[in-house]
């Protein structure tokens, strides 16, 4: 394939907009012996190992881990490398083929970027890789259920020192018991009071600089949905817009204050931001189920600040599909079973910010489908999620009746 055809970069806005960015088209064949590589480079003579979802409340808990360890890296690599891509010097000062990682001091304290999606398989290279010894940390993830990673965490348990978990997401009584009996320190935060950062804070056995507690703060402000400080936003940004190591590496030093090359190049891809999110509320369709009045739209976009439109229009939920076939479901005060709508179509998440990636894909023609149908069939499934609360809620009533 010619790779023309995948870079969106050149595209028309409105044509980017609706379909998914190369990294899409990458083989998962490809990226997993890519993956497994790094995650073997990271793991062997690390003192500890984190595994944790990459976005700003993951990452945070990764820099308050290595506050702790004394294994915080140095952000002026980091910040060096950012100035020069933002002053286009970057191949000038760097080279050509210049590598980020290239000469990048290694933490002892290794980090696993993981998600969702790929956490059985982040789990799977620690069981493999993981010396005797280490402490391994897994933050701000909850594992669909137990049976798929008991077989791997039982393995990382038997070769760890320690082993402790850190999170705020909604679990099962069986599956964290499950958990627990494998002598793992699980500790789960309430998802509507704290975020995974303020949990590792907490669980923590070190007295953290004020920055940290600071970040934390200004974290669980995005990642609970309070939107009371903007530098909430700023953060949350910046982990999407960078690699984890470097958003690990200023978050440790800076706490939520981000130096001027992170807000200046923050504030540079932020212009194309807002025009995404401009097209995906204006592609907007609004649904009326049951009680509820129901946002739903499709775009490459910022989630939370389309739902935020979507509100503000009036609706109660916003669902975002994405090009790549996933989508956001967020609520609102008069919305909080975002994760009951999710936990229908291969999901889950929080009562007012959920995910989910519908099964409906079944080749590339699909796939075709749901880019020129701006993503037809999955806004119909999960419609239909919600048509089954408002089922499930009559049922009810009935039954009381």
């Amino acid at each position: 394939m010619d790779d023309e055809l995948i870079e969106t970069s050149a595209l028309p806005l409105d044509r980017r907009s609706r379909i998914p960015g190369k990294g899409f088209f990458y083989p998962d064949s490809l990226d997993e012996d890519r993956s497994e590589e790094r995650a073997k480079e990271a793991v062997e003579g690390a003192e500890a190992v984190v595994i944790t979802d990459s976005d700003a409340d993951g990452l945070g808990c990764v820099a308050l881990i290595r506050e702790a360890y004394d294994a915080a890296l140095d952000p002026e690599p980091f910040e060096a490398r950012r100035r020069a891509k933002l002053d286009d010097t970057y191949e000038e000062e760097f080279g050509e083929d210049a590598d980020e990682d290239d000469d990048r001091e290694e933490s002892p304290v290794a980090l696993l970027p993981s998600g969702p999606h790929s956490f059985e398989e982040d789990l799977e290279y620690a069981a493999e890789f993981l010396e005797d010894g280490t402490d391994v940390f897994v933050c701000d993830i909850c594992p669909d259920e137990f049976q798929y990673i008991a077989e791997d965490l039982t393995a990382v348990v038997e070769t760890a020192d320690a082993v402790r978990w850190f999170d705020h997401h909604q679990w099962d009584e069986e599956l964290a018991a499950s958990v627990r009996e494998l002598g793992v320190d699980l500790v789960v935060g309430e998802s509507d009071e704290e975020c995974s950062t303020d949990v590792t804070l907490r669980s923590l056995d070190y007295d953290f600089d004020e920055r940290f507690v600071e970040l934390a703060a200004v974290t669980r402000d995005h990642d609970l949905w309070l939107n009371e400080d903007p530098r909430s936003h700023d953060l949350a940004d910046y982990a999407y817009w960078t690699g984890a190591e470097e958003y690990a590496a200023i978050v440790g030093a800076y706490g939520a204050e981000l130096p001027a090359v992170a807000t200046e190049y923050v504030e540079h891809r932020r212009v194309e931001k807002r025009q995404l999110i401009e097209k995906a509320v204006d592609r907007a369709v609004h649904h009326e189920v049951g009680d509820w009045t129901v946002g739903v739209t499709y775009g490459r976009c910022s989630q939370n600040e389309v739902a935020d439109a979507l509100r503000e229009e009036g609706a109660d939920a916003a669902v975002i599909v994405k090009p790549s076939g996933s989508a956001s479901i967020r609520g609102s005060e008069g919305f909080e079973r975002a994760h009951e709508v999710a936990g229908q179509v291969n999901g889950g998440g929080h009562p007012k910010a959920a995910g989910c990636k519908p099964d409906v894909y079944d080749d590339m023609l699909d796939y075709a489908h749901h880019w020129t149908t701006e993503g037809a069939t999955t806004k119909r499934v999960i419609l239909r999620a919600f048509e089954a609360l408002v089922d499930e809620d009559g049922e009810a009533d009935g039954g009381d009746e």
